[in-house]
């Protein structure tokens, strides 16, 4: 992929604030390309950077490998479009008057638009799905329809790059993937190149084909987003704990924020949860942000619970991956459950693999420790055993096992039983 913009050793500052410091990377042609990181990372002032709002005081911009700060304001109007993050238009012009000004660097001075250039601004009209509004008030357009018309704007200077900052960043999630799976079609069907600045991981994962991962105005990583996206990584840069999956659909990173620790100190009672395949994943998250001592198992190694659990540093019994609870991680599961003070059970289906963490659940209710039950789903829809779960689970209800509807309800729960 032949390279358009190569950025070497860049530092950028406002007065004597250094914003961005030493950054280089390279971007290839017809990438889709996002830029991430926390707030005061440097996102915005990079793309400002490039698109010559802010010359660096150290370091080059190379735009097909011309220095950008060197070249003609024109020429590099016919190469690049920007939308901004906000545009404020203020003046009732119609959505075609401003589709048109994206011709003005085609134009000669005081030379007036052609037929070529009205057909041009009707082919991104109709690209963006914006052509049905051409005769209205770009005042009277929604906030979607704004940014498609400016994008529309954008396209008419028949650009090889676009430059966009959080361009969805105030519209709700439906116009978000619109105008993001218009971005998307450009970049796939046009061979557009496009540089946006995003605050949304997720977003920025399932559409971009690599991010530049910034931290303290350098950058921390660059990658495809399988690569930059890591439970290390968006610790170390935001601080968070996460849990990352593969998206059902589409096989990139999908992220899910854990709950943070909100308590000044720990909250009294051992709490151990029964759980698998996920179903366990938000309960864990809101305990650990509750302060709870939280354990769990049997689950086997790699689970989507055993990962969760290793991330907020919650102990586990775990066992290997795909086989069933041997005797002693049983055993194990049984003596951690002598020691807590509540047991939950998750909505969780139940197989002749995962039969023992209901045995272990039973003892622990003998033993008369309290147990919970989260149950969303009757257990006849999740018995995978010839009725043998059943009976377990019928006779924990039968034996004053509490039985709430979530995992909110559980945590009300706690409060009454410790």
């Amino acid at each position: 992929m032949p390279l358009i913009l190569k950025i070497n050793d860049i530092e950028c500052s406002y007065g004597a604030i250094k914003v961005l410091n030493g950054l280089s990377f390279s971007v290839g042609s017809g990438n889709f390309t996002g830029i991430i990181g926390p707030n005061g990372s440097g996102k915005s002032t990079l793309l400002k950077s490039l698109s010559r709002v802010l010359k660096p005081i150290k370091g080059t911009v190379l735009l097909e490998k011309k220095d950008l700060y060197k070249m003609d304001t024109q020429e590099v109007a016919k190469k690049m479009a920007v939308v901004p993050q906000e545009t404020a238009i203020n003046f009732p012009f119609t959505v075609k008057d401003i589709v048109i000004m994206g011709r003005s660097p085609h134009l000669g001075r005081f030379q007036n638009e052609r037929e070529k250039d009205y057909a041009v601004a009707r082919q991104a009209m109709t690209l963006t799905g914006t052509l049905h509004l051409a005769d209205r008030a770009i005042t009277a357009i929604s906030g979607g329809e704004r940014q498609r018309v400016i994008i529309a704007k954008a396209l008419t200077q028949e650009p090889e790059i676009i430059l966009l900052d959080e361009p969805t960043s105030h519209l709700d999630i439906n116009h978000q993937i619109e105008i993001l799976s218009l971005l998307q079609q450009l970049n796939k069907e046009k061979g557009l190149t496009i540089i946006s600045v995003f605050h949304d991981l997720n977003l920025a994962a399932q559409y971009c084909d690599s991010l530049i991962l910034m931290k303290k105005g350098a950058i921390f990583s660059v990658g495809k987003p399988s690569e930059t996206l890591t439970v290390e990584s968006i610790k170390e840069v935001y601080g968070a704990n996460v849990l990352i999956r593969k998206h059902p659909i589409s096989g990139r990173p999908s992220i899910v924020l854990l709950t943070r620790k909100t308590q000044t100190g720990p909250r009294n009672g051992r709490i151990h949860v029964v759980c698998g395949g996920g179903a366990g994943a938000p309960l864990l998250g809101l305990l650990a942000g509750e302060g709870y001592e939280v354990s769990t198992g049997v689950l086997n190694a790699g689970d989507i619970d055993w990962e969760t659990a290793k991330v907020l540093n919650i102990v586990v019994i775990d066992e290997t991956p795909f086989l069933p609870i041997s005797e002693q991680r049983h055993m194990d599961n049984i003596k951690l459950l002598a020691d807590i003070d509540v047991c939950i059970l998750a909505n969780i289906p139940f197989g002749w693999g995962n039969l023992k963490n209901l045995e272990a659940v039973s003892i622990a209710q003998s033993s008369s420790k309290p147990v919970m039950i989260i149950e969303k789903q009757d257990i006849r829809e999740r018995d995978f055993t010839d009725g043998k779960a059943g009976l377990l689970y019928n006779n924990l209800k039968v034996k004053g096992a509490f039985v709430v509807r979530d995992e909110a309800a559980a945590l009300n729960q706690l409060q009454n039983l410790l």
